[in-house]
């Protein structure tokens, strides 16, 4: 049997933890708009207002949003980290709001990440 490398256990650990914090709450996508004061003023309340309306507009139950303070790349705001059940997190660089709506329509509602804005993806522990 091959050997499992820590690498590998970080991976598992990652999707297991975005699976757990999901389907516990009954969600099947999360999106966090990075909001610290560098996002802020790069736009991040826009951003969070476009994903607010296109969640509200189709009365979607299963679309969790919230926010976060800085990732620490403030060159790259607004940013935002698309999780999706089964799929690595994915994180989003320099949006602006038609960008926005091509990540929700694209990776939240369809389950693609749009690889065009996409800095990483997996968490700031693993490389995926």
């Amino acid at each position: 049997m091959p050997k499992i490398s820590i690498q590998d256990l970080k991976k598992i650990k990652e999707r297991e933890r975005s699976r757990m914090v999901l389907r516990e709450g009954h969600f099947r996508a999360k999106i966090t708009v990075h909001m610290g004061t560098c996002g802020i003023a790069a736009g991040a309340r826009e951003i969070m207002g476009v994903f607010r309306d296109l969640i509200s507009g189709r009365e979607l139950l299963d679309v969790m949003l919230t926010n976060s303070g800085c990732a620490g790349l403030c060159a790259k705001e607004p940013m935002i980290t698309v999780e999706v059940v089964d799929q690595s997190p994915v994180k989003y660089i320099s949006l602006d709001t038609e960008k926005a709506v091509r990540i929700f329509e694209e990776h939240v509602m369809g389950g693609k990440a749009v690889e065009d804005y996409a800095l990483a993806r997996g968490s700031e522990t693993t490389a995926t």
